[in-house]
């Protein structure tokens, strides 16, 4: 067996001085360009929005796709609007560097006219493709929050990483949007974070589940990332729970718990499925909390091949590369609970969470059985 390589989620000194960061304190530059776009980075902005009659709308900010890592910059924007019947529309914008900007002082991205300025408490979205156009305000209800330091480090010499950094863990959103001819103002609420790293996260990372909820007057942003193979299969904690304005904890004080329950086999991507993942979480000031995402629905089933051009199809199918992305619909439940009994019970019957699974599934469980000696 090679040798296993180290990597660490960080929350000591060393780091934050670093990275140039203090903890438990956000500055605005944290969400401008932490990149300069050579091979191996990456870099985007993410914002979704839920609106009172049930419109949902996420909009992408990237410095070059994704899936294009080893590429130069190539900006480019998304827009994805799900109406309320379910008919999804899908937009997207490209431009070439002169026609982007793209500031490392604070969040100010531009794509051609299309743009993404805020300051960590208030954020404006503008977004002008060929179907679809959009005019938002953002407004955070909830403190910008990282996660310690806000990075995974990987290798032994701490190399290579992956950021991320929720800037409006939850915001009252407005917006304007116009499709086909027809405008139409609404308001809800709305999420916005920033990603970013300097290697491809198919070298870094095996699969992650990651979910946001508002569940009643909580709300709860979780992730459980698990290494590649190379890094062992380390498993990784991300978790802030908040209610009302004020967040409660977050994994920092690590007592985060994941359990997951009643696996089944998609028969799409291939790719180990649970259909109940659980957080147990017990906060600073010792009050201990359940939450529980269930799914009911697939709403998107994606393998990366397809993405890819059809000559590179074949020799990705060669090198055996499976990667895929799930996409659940179904109830959050958060439970407060005392000496064993609930205290108190929120359900949110329309949260929405993620499987993303870069790596391949087979042998996982047998590798692990053998690094724990079984």
């Amino acid at each position: 067996m090679k040798k296993i390589q180290n990597s660490i989620h960080p929350d000591d000194e060393i780091h934050y001085k670093k990275l140039g960061l203090t903890k438990d304190k956000i500055e605005i530059w944290e969400d401008g360009s932490r990149t300069d776009g050579s091979k191996g980075t990456y870099e985007w902005w993410y914002n979704d929005f839920a609106f009172n009659d049930g419109t949902k709308m996420v909009i992408i900010f990237f410095s070059k796709s994704p899936i294009e890592v080893n590429g130069p910059i190539n900006p480019q924007a998304t827009l994805e609007l799900t109406l309320p019947d379910g008919t999804k529309y899908m937009d997207l914008i490209t431009c070439s560097i002169e026609e982007s900007h793209f500031s490392k002082s604070q969040c100010d991205v531009k794509i051609n006219d299309s743009y993404l300025i805020g300051d960590l408490k208030k954020y404006n979205i503008k977004f002008v493709g060929k179907n679809i156009q959009a005019q938002t305000e953002l407004v955070g209800t909830i403190p910008a929050w990282r996660s310690q330091t806000g990075s995974i480090f990987f290798g032994d010499d701490e190399k290579y990483y992956f950021s991320w950094l929720p800037a409006i863990p939850e915001g009252k959103a407005t917006a304007t949007i116009t499709l086909n001819g027809e405008t139409k103002t609404l308001e809800g609420s709305g999420y916005h974070d920033h990603n970013w790293g300097n290697i491809s996260m198919l070298k870094l990372m095996h699969h992650w589940y990651w979910g946001r909820a508002k569940i009643g007057d909580y709300k709860v942003i979780s992730a459980w990332i698990t290494g590649e193979k190379k890094y062992g299969y380390k498993d990784f904690d991300v978790f802030m729970l908040a209610k009302k304005d004020r967040i409660l904890g977050d994994n920092s004080n690590h007592t985060l718990k994941f359990v997951s329950t009643d696996e089944y086999l998609d028969e799409h991507t291939g790719k180990p499925v649970y259909n109940h993942v659980i957080y147990e979480y017990l906060t600073p000031d010792n009050e201990f909390y359940r939450i529980s995402f269930n799914r009911k629905n697939d709403i998107s089933k994606q393998r990366f091949i397809e993405l890819l051009p059809k000559p590179l199809q074949l020799l990705a199918k060669l090198i055996g590369f499976s990667g895929s992305y799930l996409r659940f619909e179904g109830d959050a439940t958060i439970e407060k609970i005392e000496n064993g009994i609930v205290v108190e019970k929120a359900t949110e019957p329309s949260a929405v969470w993620e499987l993303m699974y870069f790596g391949k599934s087979c042998a996982d469980k047998e590798f692990k059985n053998k690094l724990s000696g079984k």
